[in-house]
């Protein structure tokens, strides 16, 4: 007798139902699977009034700054916070501009900066990443001060790497990843209205999610 599998077959009135049901069953696994982000490195999300940034993180590289930017996305400390600050070329067309934003709570939760522990300094020259488009990166006042605010390169700002003129102590910046979609609103953000290096209104984060 052959095994049971072999010769299985459906009631011929039941064919229809079966092939209905088994042509919804693959719709509904390959939406499901179109909807799951398989990355090999974190994301997150940045929600702006302006529009989504989405940020590859890289904590194989920079690990103890990519776990203190994550600790303050799962506590909400980036929830209703903005980008404040902007850096720009102003002889240069808007499409092919250079600079950065930055971003954080120094304009709505100024009083917890104090509070918070400052990330061990992880420069460029200890990473191997670069200020290059798109790099996000954490602001400071001089190696091992930063703590919540960061930036986003708009072109390459390789001054800002270590060992480069970008600061005093020439310690650099520490970069700890980068814009994986979105470079078009992080654009749009730098090109709202400015006058010096603040925006005339700034540009509400609403929050920062991890993917």
């Amino acid at each position: 007798m052959a095994p049971f599998y072999r010769s299985w077959k459906l009631n011929s009135n039941l064919q229809p139902l079966f092939m209905k049901y088994f042509c919804w069953l693959i719709c509904v696994c390959a939406a499901i699977s179109c909807n799951t982000n398989h990355y090999e490195y974190p994301h997150v999300m940045i929600e702006t009034r302006l529009g989504d940034i989405e940020i590859e993180l890289y904590p194989k590289k920079a690990p103890e700054t990519v776990k203190a930017f994550l600790s303050y996305i799962e506590t909400g400390l980036y929830t209703n916070s903005s980008f404040y600050r902007v850096l720009k070329a102003e002889e240069m067309p808007t499409d092919f501009n250079t600079g950065v934003i930055q971003g954080g709570i120094y304009q709505s939760k100024s009083d917890k900066i104090g509070k918070i522990k400052p990330i061990p300094h992880e420069s460029t020259k200890q990473t191997g990443l670069s200020h290059t488009d798109g790099t996000i990166s954490f602001a400071n006042a001089g190696a091992g001060t930063a703590t919540t605010e960061f930036f986003i390169c708009i072109g390459d700002q390789l001054t800002l790497d270590a060992g480069a003129s970008g600061t005093a102590d020439r310690q650099g910046y520490a970069a700890f990843g980068k814009v994986f979609k979105g470079m078009k609103v992080v654009r749009k953000i730098q090109n709202q209205n400015s006058h010096g290096d603040r925006f005339d209104e700034n540009i509400d984060i609403l929050r920062i999610r991890k993917l």
